[in-house]
């Protein structure tokens, strides 16, 4: 990757992109063209092997059976561990933040092997499945505005000791553990249940990935007064409704 360009690679959208997750992608890649980067956005089915040269990975949400096949094909391809032994950026929501921690629950009742690229484990919530907006404030270091989002999840997540919490919540449930945590992440991997899709809602986590992927700690402005239009609405809505 050179400084003017960007590779997106968009993970799974044939089993993975529920709730407008799909999205995030489009965001992150018009985020980076307004920067007058050369963005390639590769979208990866899960009949084709996970090329290991991509700076960003997206991966969205999806349905049970689908995350099991999901997890199942990504263990066997193997390319997005290797993608991340590289340097490689992932960015996964709801589904997709499950199958890159220890294990999660599938469909069959049983615990399912994840990928391990985050210390997290997931389990199966008894309570009332956790849905609604969410307003939450993100880790400090990261240096990011609040967080606003819409969860709809029964799994719950806990964080292993080397995984920080993406977010500590205001108004919602987050991970379900009853901590305030909110995702997870670990040097350039990224989890959160937050659907929206997030980076909508959040433009400012589109620009983190691409300042990680071309190593700057800045980027040129742009207009995001749409962006900040939906956040104020969104925030109120989460604010309102606690």
């Amino acid at each position: 990757m050179s400084q003017n360009s960007l590779r997106v690679v968009w993970v799974y959208p044939d089993l993975l992109s529920t709730y407008g997750d799909q999205g995030n992608v489009l965001v992150l890649e018009r985020r980076a063209r307004q920067r007058r980067l050369d963005v390639q956005r590769v979208d990866i089915r899960s009949d084709q092997p996970i090329p290991t040269s991509g700076d960003i990975y997206l991966i969205g949400g999806g349905e049970d059976r689908p995350q099991r096949l999901a997890a199942e094909r990504l263990r066997r391809d193997g390319g997005l561990n290797r993608a991340v032994a590289n340097g490689a950026i992932v960015f996964s929501v709801c589904a997709g933040y499950q199958i890159l921690g220890h294990e999660f629950i599938n469909d069959l009742g049983q615990r399912e092997q994840g990928l391990g690229l985050l210390d997290v484990i997931s389990t199966r919530g008894e309570g009332e499945r956790c849905v609604g907006d969410v307003l939450a404030d993100i880790d400090e270091p990261l240096g990011l505005p609040p967080l606003t989002g819409f969860e709809n999840h029964q799994g719950i997540t806990h964080l292993g000791p080397t995984a920080r919490p993406f977010a500590r919540v205001r108004y919602g449930n987050g991970n379900g553990t009853g901590d305030g945590f909110e995702g997870a992440y670990n040097d350039t991997v990224f989890g959160t249940y937050m659907h929206g899709p997030v980076m909508a809602r959040n433009p400012h986590i589109s620009d983190m990935l691409i300042k990680l992927a071309l190593d700057v700690n800045a980027l040129p402005p742009v207009d995001d007064r749409w962006y900040e239009a939906l956040r104020a609405e969104r925030i109120a809505a989460a604010t309102q409704s606690a």
